[in-house]
This record gives C-alpha cells, sequence and structure tokens, in this order.
C-alpha cells in the first residue's frame, strides 16, 4: 500500500520533503487555526505533523490514497472524506464556523481551489499551501503587470497574500515540469464593499477576458452610458487598475445603473 504511484489524470506530484511539509503545517500552529480542511493529502505527508488538539477534514479524490490513510491515520478516518473538492458541498464541514485551508494543491485545480475559496471567504480566514510558480506568483502580483489578472484581484480584495518559501522541481515524485511556490492568504479584517460584490466580479471578469482592450471597449456589453464611460478610467487598460480602482469602477457602473432605471 506504500506503493501508492502519483496518478496524472489527478495532477498528482508527491512531496518528498518533510521539512517542507512540516513548515506548511506549522503556518497554522503560528497562526493558532484549530479547524483545518487539507485538501488531496495524498500519501499523508503534511498530515502526518498534524496536531490531535485540532480538528482536521481532509478531502482525497484518489480511492487508493483514501484507504491508505484511513489504514495509517486511525484517529482521522472518520473525517478522511472521499471526493472532488471542487464539487463537495462546503457549508457541511465549515458549520458556519471559522475553517482553515492547507494543502499540496494539485496543479491542474489550483486556481478553481482560490475560487472555491473566494465563494466561503466569510468562514476561511486562512490558506496556506503549495501552488505552481505561475500560479502563486499571479496571486501575488500587483497591478501593471503581464501577470497580474482576475485572480490577483479577487484573491488581494479580500486577502493579504505572500509568499512562504520556494520548493524546487527534484523534491517531488513524479518530478513537474515548473517550480512551485507555498504561499499563504490571510483574510482582511472587517472587509465590506461598497458595491454589490456580484456585480464587482462580473466587471473584474469581463475587464480581464479582452486584457488588450481598454475598460470602455471590455464592458460594452454592460450597456453603460457614454456620460460615465467619458471618465478617465474607462481608458484604461484592466492591467493598469488596482482592486481598489476596480471597486471604484464598480460603484461608478452600479450608480449608473440605479440613476437608469
Amino acid at each position: 500500500m506504500d506503493s501508492i504511484r502519483p496518478k496524472k489524470r489527478l495532477g498528482q506530484h508527491f512531496l518528498k520533503d518533510k521539512n517542507i511539509a512540516k513548515k506548511i503545517v506549522e503556518r497554522l500552529n503560528f497562526n493558532n487555526y484549530d479547524r483545518v480542511i487539507e485538501i488531496g493529502p495524498g500519501k499523508g505527508m503534511l498530515t502526518q505533523f498534524f496536531s490531535r488538539k485540532k480538528t482536521f477534514y481532509l478531502i482525497e479524490i484518489d480511492k487508493e490514497a483514501v484507504d491508505y490513510l484511513k489504514k495509517k491515520f486511525k484517529y482521522l478516518s472518520k473525517r478522511i472524506i472521499y471526493g472532488d473538492f471542487l464539487k463537495i458541498d462546503l457549508s457541511i464541514i465549515i458549520n458556519k464556523k471559522p475553517i482553515a485551508i492547507i494543502g499540496n494543491f494539485p496543479f491542474n485545480i489550483s486556481t478553481q481551489i482560490l475560487f472555491k475559496l473566494l465563494e466561503y471567504k466569510e468562514y476561511i480566514p486562512f490558506l496556506c499551501g503549495m501552488f505552481q510558480k505561475e500560479v502563486a506568483e499571479r496571486v501575488c502580483e500587483k497591478c501593471g503587470s503581464k501577470k497580474y489578472g482576475i485572480i490577483s484581484v479577487l484573491i488581494q480584495t479580500f486577502y493579504e497574500p505572500s509568499f512562504v518559501l520556494d520548493v524546487p522541481p527534484k523534491l517531488f515524485n513524479p518530478i513537474p515540469k515548473v517550480n512551485s511556490k507555498v504561499i499563504e492568504l490571510r483574510r482582511k479584517e472587517n472587509i465590506t464593499l461598497p458595491c454589490e460584490e456580484k456585480l464587482f466580479f462580473k466587471v473584474v471578469k469581463l475587464s480581464f477576458q479582452q486584457r488588450r482592450k481598454t475598460i470602455r471597449n471590455s464592458l460594452k456589453s454592460l450597456q453603460l452610458g457614454k456620460d460615465i464611460t467619458d471618465a478617465s478610467i474607462f481608458d484604461l487598460r484592466p492591467e493598469k487598475l488596482s482592486n481598489s480602482d476596480f471597486i471604484r469602477l464598480t460603484e461608478i457602473i452600479q450608480n449608473d445603473k440605479i440613476s437608469n432605471k
């Protein structure tokens, strides 16, 4: 059973370095989170460092790995969930109580994991995990860069992202063709948008769908009045706008829609 092979179709790259795994789990202790979800535990490289004083839930899509984990970590067997993290109703686990997330995230779904995090941001104050270097850099990138995009704006609106450490390919099995970074996200306190959140998300996503165009052209489908699109902010390309600028842009659009009702 110890010879579980990583499955390419699941994007599995098992971490081999115990020191790296321990450092990721230590971020939980440092930040004092008592309820935690681990995504994609695999063979339990991170799991082995869990404190029994905390409440952990493991979500694993690989049935072979689930069977292995239940035998290796019997004290956690009732909280090992076999399923796809992206399809699981997290509200049942969260139960309206704060919960942190950690993991050596499968590269093929790491961005989707972040979007799901945003759906439950009210209850998820902290995330620490392994990402493909390019994804990690997009999350942390500031405006003005080609790497800056939808996920940069949305995550940075609600969380403070930071790099924890770099992880070279040789520390994984199989060895990936890309470098990795561990990053952590700390939710900002008392974040309340002065505009509709659903509209804010829509404005950000539409703006970057045609990132080479100006905001004015990217948002044509919203049928905005000419009087507001004459504002200078509409002359910019999306990568030039900070998350605060996107909030202000959404306020302008929302007020326009209200006044034209």
